[in-house]
């Protein structure tokens, strides 16, 4: 039996849309005979007719994407982005910590460690740092 005039009634009724409406199989014969606004009122209130909740947002829908931060997308200059002393902070945190980590793990000695620690400022990265270490141990100095 086609109850699409019902449902389409019923919606238009409440506000929503026809996904919202659901029709209970038992009572197909007491919804048929519905043809008027205050005919489907009653349905709904007698729960032959039910309005279903509003769905939200999947949380698949929800979960962020990888931002792309290519070359392309960038706007703005080099230390517009990231300042020069959030840069240097970020740099010579690194040296110290790999500083120190050589020094625990006995490869950097005392001596050699307090020469370092006051030249950081020269070496670009902790790469660099690693690679003068290695240059200078081979040396024997």
């Amino acid at each position: 039996m086609k109850l699409d005039y019902q449902k389409k009634l019923a919606a238009k009724v409440y506000g929503v849309g026809l996904d919202r409406v659901k029709l209970d199989p038992d009572k197909v014969d007491i919804i048929s005979e519905a043809i008027t606004r205050s005919d489907i009122k009653r349905l709904i209130r007698s729960r032959a007719i039910k309005i279903l909740p509003k769905r939200g947002t999947s949380r698949a829908r929800s979960r962020e994407k990888p931002k792309r931060k290519g070359l392309g997308r960038r706007r703005g200059g080099k230390y517009s982005r990231l300042s020069r002393k959030s840069r240097w902070i970020t740099k010579v945190r690194a040296l110290r910590r790999e500083l120190k980590d050589m020094k625990e793990k006995g490869i950097v000695d005392i001596k050699t460690y307090r020469y370092l620690y006051r030249r950081l400022s020269r070496f670009e990265s902790t790469a660099h740092l690693r690679s003068y270490v290695i240059r200078e141990v081979q040396k024997g100095g």
